[in-house]
């Protein structure tokens, strides 16, 4: 089984729901909003009826010259038209209100989802396409809700009440206009399915987009260093073709849409006249009731338009629906089990118990280990790139699962233990570290949304951060930039250090952690590390022996075993594979 599929664990036991049903779950959450927003409709819409009535009531004093008639239904018809904003408003209002829930509800339960899976996920997923799909995605998702019960529900109703009100006029003219519907309705599905796979494959387009601008900026140093701005604009201009010529042809397709409505459109309002002029001439029909059947077409056209623009929204919104609501198809491969148990305070005691790990049945990571860490013991893991370090160590940190054996710690199966509380034991430094945006205070108490700043002040001497932190003008409270990218390496690396003092670990993983430092900032980095390490169970994956000449007991790790296991002195009178690392780093 490969990562992409231990991670992309999709349900294929039975239909996935259908992506309406999907959103209804969030929409109904929102019931009471969408309500009194429908009930607000009902009224706005209810007048169109009564203009279209006043209209041919206004027509037919004017031609009697009634001026106290027109004096009449000019002031109800203000009065009207009052009521009929009140009630616009709240439509606007309430369901912008929902539908903007409706959106942040989306957005915060798939970024909560993103947090349950596999790191594995994210090492092959693109940042560029995660970050468009919770922006641009959810944000059109819920512009098309605000849209639905805002326009199209509307819409609809205007054409039911209206409809109502010239069939009670003639009924005759009425079906003439009814007829050319069936046209319009065909018309609009098809334009609407176009719509979907054009806007499916644009969406996929900017993603790529995205994507790349992600890989540039955040690599601008290694394209600076490799003279490559020629190529990565071309690069770009290649995918900002593509990016033009789908949204270009999704143009075209409602540039061709509009014309051909508004051409069926226009030949049923002149077989209408005809048929009415035929009415009038015979006496069906009066004048002012000609006037008020008018007025109703004329209402009918606004929300044919507006059904057929929505509609097409819909469907394009339908893909973002399907980009957001596939990332909830997707599980993770480490679950707790459902009787897990919280990891009491621990002293420190890992057992691995013949543990063996693969990514794919032909490739074995981790292949039958075995050892006893006791509380406080400094373990040191060597070994060539590949060897299988860090991956023992992602094991302790369940960020994987063994295939097969256990880790305990503390005589406790981790698999037995909620994923929680054995991370809160555990603390990393590792070999990039990473720094968010914010404060440098924020940072190195990172997780915690209220802090002690004495205790963060502590943790930054025994790091030896304290004295260059102080050393900027706003102190604790600098902002560090995206990525750090503020500070040098070594600052960083004692900023990251901070941050495992405060958290205060039981057990300790130091990946190469000074292996791409210099000397001056290694030597405050180590003496930072000595001071964290104190009282710790500490595992310490490096490949400069260096740094682990004092390790209690150095692991050497090959494909994926310990073939050697002792100390600095001892493995060298071995002159086994150690020995060997050791001639090739200082002689």
């Amino acid at each position: 089984m490969s990562k992409s599929d231990r991670n992309r664990n999709i349900p294929t036991s039975a239909a996935p729901t259908s992506i309406y049903w999907q959103l209804f779950d969030y929409i109904k959450q929102h019931w009471w909003l969408i309500t009194k927003a429908f009930l607000c409709t009902v009224g706005f819409i209810g007048t169109m009826p009564l203009l279209a009535h006043f209209l041919g009531q206004a027509a037919d004093a004017i031609g009697r010259g009634d001026v106290p008639g027109i004096t009449r239904i000019s002031g109800v018809t203000l009065v009207m038209f009052v009521f009929r904003g009140l009630f616009q408003y709240g439509q606007d209002v309430l369901m912008a209100e929902a539908a903007l829930n409706v959106a942040m509800d989306l957005r915060v339960n798939v970024y909560a989802h993103l947090h349950t899976l596999d790191v594995d996920y994210f090492a092959e997923s693109r940042t560029g396409d995660l970050s468009y799909r919770l922006t641009e995605d959810i944000d059109r998702i819920g512009e098309v809700i605000n849209k639905f019960f805002h326009q199209f529900v509307p819409s609809v109703l205007q054409l039911v009440f209206v409809l109502g009100y010239m069939l009670y006029l003639d009924w005759l003219l009425t079906l003439t206009v009814l007829l050319v519907a069936p046209a319009l309705a065909y018309m609009i599905g098809w334009f609407g399915s176009k719509m979907l796979d054009l806007s499916r494959q644009s969406q996929e387009q900017v993603s790529n987009l995205s994507s790349l601008l992600s890989e540039v900026f955040s690599g601008i140093r290694l394209i600076r260093a490799f003279n490559t701005e020629a190529y990565e604009i071309n690069r770009f201009r290649g995918e900002a073709r593509q990016d033009r010529r789908r949204k270009y042809a999704t143009e075209r397709i409602k540039a061709i849409q509009w014309p051909l409505v508004g051409f069926l459109q226009a030949a049923g309002i002149i077989v209408l006249f005809w048929l009415a002029a035929w009415q009038i001439s015979t006496g069906q029909l009066s004048g002012s009731d000609f006037v008020a059947f008018a007025a109703g077409v004329l209402l009918l056209i606004d929300p044919i338009v507006n059904t057929t623009g929505v509609y097409n929204e819909i469907k394009q919104a339908e893909a973002s629906a399907d980009r957001i609501f596939e990332i909830f198809e997707i599980h993770p491969s480490i679950r707790e089990k459902p009787d897990a148990v919280t990891l009491p305070e621990i002293t420190g005691k890992v057992e691995y118990k013949q543990v063996s790990f693969c990514y794919t049945p032909d490739c074995m990571v981790i292949a039958d280990i075995s050892f006893l860490a006791f509380p406080g013991e400094v373990i040191a893991l060597v070994g060539s790139s590949g060897a299988g370090k860090s991956t023992l160590m992602n094991l302790l940190t369940r960020f994987y699962e063994p295939i097969a054996g256990q880790i305990l710690i503390d005589g406790f199966d981790i698999q037995d233990v909620t994923i929680s509380s054995l991370r809160q034991q555990l603390a990393i430094v590792p070999q990039e570290t990473i720094l968010f945006s914010g404060t440098i205070a924020a940072n190195i108490a990172f997780g915690q949304l209220r802090y002690d700043l004495k205790a963060v002040e502590e943790a930054a001497k025994i790091a030896n951060a304290h004295d260059f932190i102080t050393s900027f003008p706003d102190g604790y409270l600098t902002k560090v930039g995206e990525r750090g990218v503020n500070l040098s390496g070594g600052q960083r690396q004692r900023i990251a250090i901070a941050r495992a003092v405060l958290f205060d670990p039981k057990i300790l993983i130091l990946d190469e952690a000074t292996s791409a430092l210099d000397a001056e900032s290694e030597s405050l980095v180590q003496e930072a590390l000595q001071r964290l390490m104190q009282g710790r169970t500490v595992f310490v994956i490096a490949h400069r022996l260096a740094t682990v000449r004092n390790s209690d007991r150095i692991f050497v790790m090959e494909q994926g075993r310990i073939i050697e296991s002792g100390t600095h002195q001892e493995l060298l009178e071995q002159a086994g594979r150690y020995a060997q690392f050791h001639s090739r780093q200082f002689h």
